[in-house]
């Protein structure tokens, strides 16, 4: 399937539906090639206008979704509207629920000490039959990467759902790609977080609002000075329309 993209401040955002989104990564899994699926939202999008690794990585990867009302507005303003926003968190979600059908093998790596644990538990509670066959913390360092390599390809996982933050997930993926084998790895962010209940996802009607990035500022103030990204990227997504 030929999905369309969106340059976006120079990065290729791909438009779609969630259902797409879901085909297409199952489309990956069955093909079994190493596949890296970025969920781009403003604030990445933003970053990568001055983080050269970034940007190259996004235009590198396999699938890059509309992750944020801000990269749909964006795609809408630049004339080439998106269908909807393809949230990293729902996607993956909608992958688990297909996960136990397909007998599928997933590994969560990522996410304080015991919180990638209790969004397993939380996994198998919401999709009876769910294999998740890994879980680590996402505090390591160089000397620990050779034995987490070691066990995601020990479990050989099909899915490998990455939770270091934007852009740590992204470089340690695209390093590690080859090496990995696994059929599909994303950056998922705080997913893990907001499985384990540790962090709170905003009601569904902030949601629908688009006013999701509201709420995640409200609930933590550490993050404003990064939610100052937002006007920064509507700002520079007009001045670079043509």
């Amino acid at each position: 399937m030929s999905l369309e993209k969106v340059e976006i401040l120079g990065v290729q955002v791909n438009s779609l539906t969630m259902a797409e989104a879901v085909d297409t990564v199952e489309g990956f899994i069955e093909q079994g090639n190493s596949t890296l699926i970025a969920t781009a939202n403003a604030e990445m999008i933003m970053r990568a206008t001055y983080d050269e690794e970034l940007c190259h990585i996004l235009n590198s990867a396999d699938l890059v979704v509309p992750d944020g009302a801000g990269t749909v507005w964006a795609a809408g303003y630049l004339g080439h509207p998106m269908p909807e926003r393809v949230a990293g968190y729902d996607l993956a979600q909608e992958l688990m629920k297909v996960a136990p059908t397909r007998k599928q093998k997933i590994y969560f790596f990522g996410s304080a000490p015991g919180v990638a644990d209790k969004a397993k538990t939380k996994a198998e509670e919401w999709y009876p039959g769910i294999n998740i066959v890994g879980t680590r913390n996402g505090y390591f360092s160089a000397e620990d990467e050779v034995e987490i390599i070691k066990d995601i390809k020990e479990k050989q996982p099909d899915i490998l759902l990455v939770a270091l933050g934007v852009p740590k997930q992204e470089k340690w993926l695209y390093a590690h790609l080859k090496e990995l084998n696994v059929p599909v790895s994303i950056g998922v962010g705080g997913s893990f977080d907001v499985m384990a209940g540790v962090m709170q996802r905003a009601p569904l009607w902030m949601q629908k609002a688009k006013l999701e990035w509201l709420f995640r500022g409200l609930k933590q103030p550490s993050r404003i000075g990064r939610l100052m990204a937002l006007p920064k990227f509507v700002l520079k997504v007009m001045a670079s329309k043509k």
